[in-house]
């Protein structure tokens, strides 16, 4: 049985009077946008709403978010995503495309990804960031959920700042995954993962230098006016609470 194909777009523009304005927010199947309210900053608001179940088998979802100059978006998610078992044998992927152009500003921060017992997902995420462009972004991945095995897992996350790659990693979870996935030089035997990237022109002059957020967590700079904060925790909430005392640090 054929999987479920949805995409959703959000294109962010600055206006005359310096707000940002939506001219494109559109999803489809299971993936709805929502306007909420902003922060009075001149920034917009988005929040994505999962319309249905899924990930399933078979399914490929595509969420992409395009910030032009001067405009400034938060994109957040209403829930938790879910990557179940489906009908379909093949595997589900779920793809995120991110444009930030110089002057522009992007928070992406969505809720976790959990890999649900017997799930096949494989997800994706590109951010192109111009050289005077900012942005924050979270991943969050749960391996199963409460008492369960989780499904296979794999990940990619590629950040370009000016055309120039700076980032670009991939890890692969559960069944099926390369040998020494949840070792010592691995997860460790933790069950949730999460990056934190933080691209700021700032960071070019004032380049933050690597070091450890106590037990799983460290800051790493990137080659570029970046920085990426990786960490491993026993669950979800103490996984958020690392990466939003990142976050604060970091200013």
């Amino acid at each position: 049985m054929a999987g479920v194909t949805a995409t959703a777009r959000i294109v962010a523009r600055r206006d005359a009077r310096g707000t940002t304005v939506l001219p494109v927010l559109a999803g489809d199947g299971p993936l709805a946008l929502r306007r909420t309210r902003g922060s009075g900053d001149g920034s917009a608001r988005v929040t994505l709403v999962g319309a249905m179940s899924g990930p399933l088998g078979g399914d490929r979802f595509t969420v992409s978010a395009e910030v032009g100059a001067g405009a400034g978006l938060r994109v957040g998610s209403a829930a938790a995503t879910l990557a179940l078992p489906g009908q379909g044998k093949e595997e589900a992927r779920y793809e995120v495309r991110l444009s930030v152009a110089d002057g522009a500003e992007l928070h992406w921060l969505p809720e976790q990804l959990i890999s649900a017992g017997g799930s096949e997902l494989y997800a994706a995420t590109v951010a192109e960031v111009g050289p005077a462009g900012r942005l924050v972004l979270r991943e969050e991945q749960v391996l199963g959920r409460a008492g369960e095995r989780p499904g296979r897992l794999g990940s990619r996350l590629t950040v370009r700042i000016g055309g120039r790659c700076v980032l670009d990693q991939e890890l692969h979870c559960g069944p099926g995954a390369p040998p020494g996935w949840d070792g010592p030089a691995g997860l460790g035997g933790h069950r949730a993962v999460g990056q934190l990237v933080v691209v700021r022109p700032e960071f070019a002059g004032s380049p933050v230098p690597p070091r450890v957020l106590g037990e799983g967590a460290a800051v790493l700079p990137l080659a570029g006016p970046a920085v990426l904060v990786g960490a491993v925790a026993p669950d979800a909430q103490r996984l958020r609470a690392v990466l939003d005392a990142a976050l604060a640090e970091l200013g």
